[in-house]
């Protein structure tokens, strides 16, 4: 037994050094994983916020018309204001 600079040494200077890189391999894994979890979140929230808020008045009216919030008067009439501006 010979120590850190033996011949006797079990896992000698290569072995700490393959011990620090593995170390280091999975927090890269770990921190990998959260940066895409947090990234899909934050994609699929922007999807769900984005869509609502960007979609076109006038579909939005007819949807309104389709389930019959309004009648048909009052659907051409604010069709053909928001058409107008």
């Amino acid at each position: 037994m010979h120590g850190w600079y033996g011949y006797g040494s079990q896992m000698g200077a290569w072995g700490w050094i393959g011990g620090i890189a593995m170390i280091l391999f999975w927090i890269l894994i770990v921190v990998g994983l959260v940066v895409l979890i947090r990234f899909l979140i934050a994609r699929t929230r922007a999807e769900g916020t984005g869509a609502a808020s960007h979609r076109d008045p006038v579909d939005i009216l007819r949807e309104r018309y389709a389930k019959g919030e309004i009648d048909r008067e009052e659907f051409e009439r604010k069709k053909t204001d928001l058409q107008s501006h």
